[in-house]
């Protein structure tokens, strides 16, 4: 019984020992290994939250600019647009005035071989007037050559004005 006793006091000596110097030692390294597990929790829920908040300005800023991107194409479609139809307008205007152009030309052409036409039937008339007058008047088979000739000097003048 005394090996009891004295196994029961080195026991309970080793017991005190730990429980004394031992135990608040390994109890403050586990008090402080628990906070910082609570600490390293808490900041990777701080860093999930921040991560989530990241996320939506993400989603949030594709969002606006795909919406940007769409106003754009938009508006460089309407550009396109009005473009296309200051030159068409443009286009139709030129050619208003070509075909104004090309008419007043064609007038003018016109207008000039009217004169040319008058101013040469007058040189015809006036030879005529005076071959008529220098020829004698006396023989009507002579005043019909007359005649006949400048009728064909007409006929070949408006055959080669034509060509």
């Amino acid at each position: 019984m005394v090996e009891y006793i004295s196994e029961l006091i080195g026991f309970a000596l080793v017991v005190f020992v730990l429980a004394r110097w031992l135990l608040p030692v390994l109890n403050k390294g586990m008090k402080e290994r628990q906070e910082a597990i609570g600490r390293q929790l808490e900041e990777a829920e701080e860093a999930q939250r921040r991560l989530a908040a990241a996320r939506e300005d993400y989603e949030r800023m594709l969002a606006e600019a795909r919406q940007e991107g769409e106003r754009l194409a938009e508006s460089a479609r309407e550009q396109g647009e009005a473009i296309q139809r200051e030159m068409r307008e443009q286009a139709q205007a030129e050619g208003r005035r070509i075909v104004e152009q090309a008419r007043q030309q064609i007038q003018a052409d016109h207008q000039q071989t009217l004169n040319e036409l008058q101013s040469t039937v007058g040189r015809l008339t006036a030879g005529l007037a005076e071959r008529i007058v220098d020829e004698s008047m006396k023989d009507d088979a002579r005043q019909g050559r007359v005649i006949d000739r400048f009728l064909d000097e007409i006929e070949e003048s408006s055959r080669v004005g034509v060509r």
